[in-house]
């Protein structure tokens, strides 16, 4: 995030309690900041919930005014929301490593064990946090979430698809990761690695079935076919 005005300068023409971060390039003091709010507001959480109340706290845990809290996470809890899920994201994908020596299903279910460790830090915070994504409104914020961790993962296993492939894959990871982490808040670890062992079957069987298969063969025949009415040919 990149603040559009100095920071120690005024808002509305007047100064903020702010501190100035002298020879900082512009943008690091709300990345930092950011990350500062964050980590108050899982201490928080459990308590408060994950609402606009604990952002309120945790921006003054971190002496932000009102002015301050809006320019930095406009959208409250959402952001914060955002903040954590790709927190767990970079922790994951720093802890995964070289995967070249794993199978592919190994490559998966490895990324997948990973990125739900990398939420249990703060379960009881977690926990809150699940429970805002989860209502109707934040529905929206789950589905990009949940695909771009999708696209993570499966590009660090070494995917390289471009074509209905590279959707496919991340669809149905994305259909696992949720679940599984709900279960990996609410019913332990055990029940979590037993659902994704299944899924990751129905993944595999589901890429040994497409294997061979041409699912562009339609498309190329309406292709074809249209370029036959665009461009007869002459007898």
């Amino acid at each position: 995030m990149t603040l559009a005005i100095p920071l120690g300068q005024a808002y509305h023409g007047q100064m903020t309690d702010t501190p100035q971060l002298s020879n900082a390039p512009e943008g690091d003091w709300a990345d930092r900041m950011e990350q500062s709010v964050l980590d108050s507001a899982l201490g928080l959480a459990p308590r408060l919930g994950w609402n606009g109340q604990m952002v309120r706290a945790a921006c003054e845990a971190q002496g932000l005014s009102e002015g301050d809290q809006a320019l930095l996470l406009p959208n409250g809890a959402r952001d914060l929301a955002v903040l954590l899920w790709r927190r767990h994201d970079d922790q994951a994908l720093a802890a995964l490593g070289d995967p070249a020596a794993l199978k592919i299903r190994e490559r998966i279910a490895r990324a997948l064990e990973t990125r739900l460790e990398a939420a249990m830090a703060h379960p009881e915070a977690e926990k809150r946090a699940a429970g805002f994504m989860a209502l109707p409104t934040n529905a929206d914020l789950v589905l990009s979430l949940t695909w771009a961790t999708a696209d993570r993962l499966w590009r660090w296993a070494g995917d390289t698809a471009t074509d209905w492939n590279h959707y496919s894959k991340r669809t149905i990871l994305s259909g696992i990761l949720v679940p599984a982490m709900t279960l990996r808040l609410f019913d332990g670890k055990d029940a979590a690695d037993a659902f994704v062992a299944a899924r990751i079957e129905n993944v595999m069987a589901f890429e040994k079935w497409k294997a061979g298969k041409d699912f562009d063969a339609p498309v190329r025949r309406v292709t074809e076919m249209l370029s036959r009415l665009r461009y007869p040919q002459r007898t």
